[in-house]
């Protein structure tokens, strides 16, 4: 996965299938991929304390190795001779003998203490450094946890539940397709449970396996989709709105969940959705995800689409930094780099201003991103307002049930708060 730059949601589920590894092996190995991903920086300074090399100049597999090797030490109840056995024979079929005996020393030093002792030892003073100190215990890169302080204005208790929450295995979602089945029946089929928020979402157990092999799923009558991801685009849907609304458009709509949902409402209601991606692979998703609606895709760029104007309803679900969903790609968190937030934000505004001239005067667009980074959300919203002066709604009011949604007017999501990905919700009348 490494060396295909591949994600490991995406990649290992396939892997394992290949290699026909089921059941309490799999469960296995995508704990402990999924696990030394998430907390690959912890690991690697665990790992620097107890070796005298550079991790730079450690062969890439090696160091691989030792990460599961000291994630299997530190967050499993594998003993501690077997994890760093079984360790060592990797390494030794990997790298050659000459390496294992390295190995072998650097997964003895990390096995004479646990998490909490190393955490106290390397990690910067609580007191004095609050961000850089949580950070390292719950695995984030430091400029990642400061944005988290930054969006809840806060460097104690909360920021901690917040880290803590992006730090654990996320529990399924699934969306029902409205008029097909309702979240009840998704969840007595699927042994899981309807969601507290969105009328359409199902929540599944983190280990009831792959949700693609689920005969709904396959069938077409739900999705795989965060329940934020849900209510956001419900509340899109539901902003209140005086004259026509039979047009909609959903302006960067792959692979396709939020234009199946909304899709699925348009369709019960005899108007049409437009449905925008310019990726070709990604469009050919979204058709086929939105196959039997009343819906149109176009391979386009979102920000010049070719579209004729005045759409009652536009979503803007803008391509981000995806900080939001860390816990559902565990290793996206030491991917992405402070570096790439002015270009997205550019593009964010870019993508934002079009969906406000596709609209007509009276219509609703809603802007959407998965993060809770500052410069991506309220920063892009408040920078388009002033450009164009366009009105803001109180998008709390489109959250029902919800709780915790702070000041207003716009929403932010939090795992800790609500179980869902970090969703950013803003609502705009033209």
């Amino acid at each position: 996965m490494r060396e295909r730059d591949a994600y490991a949601n995406l990649a290992l589920p396939a892997m394992l299938s290949r290699r026909r590894v089921s059941g309490r092996d799999a469960a296995l190995a995508t704990e402990l991929t999924y696990g030394a991903c998430r907390a690959q920086g912890l690991l690697d300074a665990i790992i620097t304390e107890c070796s005298a090399r550079d991790l730079s100049d450690v062969d890439p597999l090696l160091l691989d190795a030792l990460r599961l090797g000291t994630y299997q030490l530190l967050r499993t109840r594998i003993p501690a001779h077997a994890a760093v056995a079984a360790t060592v024979d990797l390494v030794r079929g990997q790298v050659g003998s000459k390496l294992a005996g390295f190995a072998n020393a650097v997964l003895r030093r990390v096995g004479e203490h646990d998490e909490q002792h190393w955490i106290e030892r390397i990690a910067p003073d609580r007191d004095t450094d609050p961000v850089g100190h949580l950070a390292l215990r719950y695995a984030h890169p430091r400029w990642i946890a400061q944005s988290f302080s930054d969006a809840l204005a806060t460097t104690g208790e909360e920021l901690e539940a917040a880290l803590a929450a992006d730090d654990a295995r996320p529990a399924v979602h699934l969306a029902a397709r409205p008029g097909e089945i309702s979240a009840d029946e998704l969840a007595a089929i699927t042994g899981g449970d309807p969601a507290p928020y969105s009328p359409y979402g199902v929540h599944l157990d983190p280990g009831s396996g792959d949700p693609g092999e689920l005969e709904p799923v396959q069938e077409g009558f739900a999705a795989v989709q965060d329940e934020g991801s849900q209510l956001t685009a419900l509340a899109m849907a539901g902003a209140e709105l005086d004259g026509t609304d039979t047009r909609w458009l959903d302006l960067c709509a792959g692979p396709g969940g939020k234009a199946k949902l909304l899709g699925s409402l348009i369709t019960l209601d005899g108007g049409t959705l437009d449905a925008v991606e310019q990726a070709e692979h990604r469009a050919e998703l979204v058709e086929k995800s939105t196959e039997g609606l009343s819906v149109n895709v176009h391979v386009a760029d979102g920000r010049s689409p070719g579209l004729t104007g005045g759409f009652d309803r536009v979503l803007v679900d803008a391509p981000c930094t995806g900080l939001g969903a860390l816990r559902r790609r565990p290793e996206a968190r030491w991917r992405r780099d402070p570096a790439d937030v002015p270009g997205l934000a550019r593009l964010q505004r870019e993508l934002l201003l079009s969906a406000i001239e596709l609209t007509r005067p009276g219509g609703v667009v809603a802007y959407v991103v998965c993060s809770p980074h500052l410069p991506e959300t309220e920063g892009v919203v408040a920078d388009v307002v002033r450009r164009t002066g366009v009105g803001t709604l109180d998008a709390r009011q489109h959250f029902p049930g919800v709780p915790a949604l702070g000041p207003g007017p716009h929403v932010q999501l939090w795992p800790h708060r609500h179980g869902t990905d970090a969703m950013f919700c803003a609502l705009l009348r033209v």
